[in-house]
């Protein structure tokens, strides 16, 4: 408790608007039954989780694609525990985050060699595998049949199936996510920094580069493990089509839309971009597309996104209204130094 109060003490305006943004969310589902606003705010919570993954990542300057990946492994682990009897709700969250972060230790220490394109690639090329692997493995995926007929979640002795709880729930888990992806973010600032900044200089200086990497690409990792759990715990399936490695771009598309330099970046793009995409539905097979020349607009017309853009231009018009600085007028050389 004295940890997470020391925490709060710290944070930021936008961790803290990011924190009470949630907190309402909750009372959505509260205030409406309509299953098209539930269906649409389950997809953003998942979406915000994903995209704090690629947030995390963003931070030392490394764009990942292996979002979808993670998310598998995490969705998978929580699909085939409840198929074997453990529902609880903390259980399934613990293990979707900490199998895949098991995972992305090892993978890490290989990956993270990589600079630029290459590590870009890579991740790619990763979650390609796992595509593969799922599908070659149907005594325990599932393969191409997928996993189906998987038992509800269940929270304090009660099964939470119906679409309210199910909210709720993805609301928990995206809460839950923005404590883990703040305290490591704000915890860890300055040498997640200086490695986007420079990460040679950062070497040459003495900082431990690979250790925050991995430490940063393991959270990261583990982020994206409960966004799995929270997709399947909707979908009560794991099909692997769900962790496409298309999925990806939208999740970048998500961070970089809503802004890299602030958490509420990842919340805004992801509810934004998610929104439109289910309101211009018939547009759908286009949507990587359309994310794709958002992306391009973004990063050469507006490189802070939608959140970067929008204070930016509230500093300008708090600068504009600040009443100009009254200067002192010095006295004439003969009136100096003489007193009423």
């Amino acid at each position: 408790m004295r940890s997470l109060a020391r925490l709060v003490a710290t944070l930021g305006g936008a961790e803290t608007a990011s924190l009470v943004i949630l907190a309402l969310a909750i009372a959505v589902p509260f205030l409406t039954t309509d299953p098209l606003v539930y269906s649409i705010s389950n997809q953003a919570l998942i979406a915000v989780i994903a995209a704090f993954s690629v947030y995390i990542m963003l931070r030392m300057n490394l764009l990942t694609f292996a979002v979808p990946t993670f998310m598998a492994v995490g969705g998978y682990t929580a699909a085939l525990m409840a198929l074997r009897g453990v529902t609880d709700v903390v259980a399934l969250t613990v293990a979707s985050f900490v199998v895949p972060a098991a995972v992305a230790l090892p993978l890490g220490a290989l990956v993270l060699r990589l600079r630029g394109v290459y590590f870009v690639l890579v991740t790619f090329v990763l979650t390609e595998i796992v595509q593969l692997v799922i599908f070659e493995t149907p005594t325990l995926t599932g393969g191409a049949n997928w996993l189906s007929g998987i038992p509800p979640t269940t929270g304090f002795g009660m099964a939470l199936v119906d679409n309210r709880s199910v909210l709720v729930l993805a609301t928990a888990l995206t809460l839950v996510s923005v404590l883990i992806t703040v305290g490591v973010t704000r915890r860890f600032r300055q040498h997640f920094a200086a490695i986007e900044e420079n990460e040679v200089l950062a070497q040459s200086l003495g900082l431990v580069v690979w250790r925050y990497k991995a430490l940063g690409f393991t959270v990261a990792a583990g982020v994206s493990g409960i966004a799995g759990f929270s997709l399947v715990n909707m979908l009560l399936t794991a099909h692997p089509t769900s962790f496409s490695g298309g999925a990806a771009v939208n999740y970048i598309a998500y961070t970089i839309v809503g802004g890299r330099t602030s958490i509420l970046g990842p919340m805004v793009g992801s509810v934004l971009l998610v929104w439109a995409a289910n309101i211009f539905g018939g547009q759908g097979e286009y949507s990587q597309g359309l994310f794709g020349i958002l992306i391009i607009v973004v990063v050469l017309a507006a490189k802070g996104g939608v959140v970067g853009t929008v204070a930016g231009l509230v500093r300008r018009v708090r600068r504009a209204r600040r009443p100009a600085p009254v200067l002192a007028v010095p006295a004439p050389p003969g009136e100096r130094g003489q007193t009423p």
